[in-house]
């Protein structure tokens, strides 16, 4: 393929992605941290693929928090791009960057790899406190132009750390804070805006409201159910490292079991088989 298709194969699933988060549905993203859990949910027609950076880091035997090498993530991330036709997110924290240079290098390094969006973070990593807002802007602003130069329409999902970082007192100042925060993040540039932990349906149906924009949330305990945050607008459905954890639950299980010599017939009877796996992997990609 040459690279005037390769850039044009990427538009077109950006606009692809762009798309799904102005449907009327909500998109549900089980985000991923390999080529083969991405085989996986486009072979069950998913309509794209996330990844999450703690599933990705976790996986690669880092902890989360921009520790694994930048260039690890490159390489994984270009895996998985050239192993499903569907679109591709990818979780990049916070850029990986403490100055807009190094974002912007970044930032071009992530685009080459093929994804066609990012969530990027409000966070500062060495401190683990929450940006300055004015900060932020410049960064997605930074992000924006870069994509715009490089001709590609990179979803930008903007995440904030308020209800994790933010030292607010109550529920209304917090509230705010994201509004806030939304409200600028979106006049700097984002397409998408991720209030991290928000699970209040009240609040949540009121941010979509007063946004105008597409809104991300995340699985977690107290969130309403799947139906309701469709029925009040909810864009997207993250599930962070659940899925993650729901896999290596179903490992620990099974291996706690084969210590107490038991558990052969979850084996021999799995439905995954390897000629499951095989298929998926052996899928042509474009």
């Amino acid at each position: 393929m040459t690279q005037q298709l390769i850039v044009l194969n990427q538009q077109q699933k950006a606009k692809q992605f762009r798309d799904l988060h102005h449907s009327g549905r909500l998109l549900i993203l089980p985000n991923i941290w390999d080529p083969l859990g991405a085989l996986l949910l486009e072979n069950l027609e998913f309509p794209a693929v996330a990844t999450a950076s703690a599933s990705v880091a976790f996986s690669n035997g880092y902890d989360d928090g921009e520790k694994i090498p930048f260039n690890t993530l490159l390489t994984l991330l270009k895996r998985i791009t050239a192993k499903v036709n569907i679109p591709v997110s990818a979780d990049v924290e916070s850029g990986f960057a403490t100055d807009e240079v190094v974002l912007k290098k970044n930032m071009i390094q992530l685009i080459e790899t093929g994804i066609v969006g990012i969530n990027i973070e409000d966070t500062e990593k060495k401190t683990s406190s929450l940006l300055a807002l004015e900060v932020q802007c410049e960064r997605i602003k930074a992000i924006r132009e870069v994509a715009k130069e490089m001709d590609i329409p990179l979803f930008i999902n903007a995440r904030t750390d308020v209800y994790i970082r933010g030292k607010l007192d109550t529920d209304d100042a917090k509230y705010k804070e994201t509004l806030k925060r939304g409200l600028a993040y979106k006049a700097a540039g984002a397409d998408c805006f991720y209030p991290i932990t928000l699970t209040s349906r009240d609040y949540i149906k009121k941010l979509i409201e007063q946004l105008e924009m597409p809104v991300n949330v995340v699985t977690m305990s107290g969130l309403p159910e799947l139906a309701v945050l469709n029925e009040i607008g909810v864009a997207r459905l993250s599930l962070g490292p659940s899925f993650l954890k729901i896999a290596i639950k179903s490992m620990k299980n099974l291996a706690m079991k084969l210590q107490n010599y038991e558990g052969l017939s979850e084996i021999t009877e799995n439905e995954i088989t390897s000629a499951y796996l095989k298929d998926l992997v052996s899928t042509p990609s474009q």
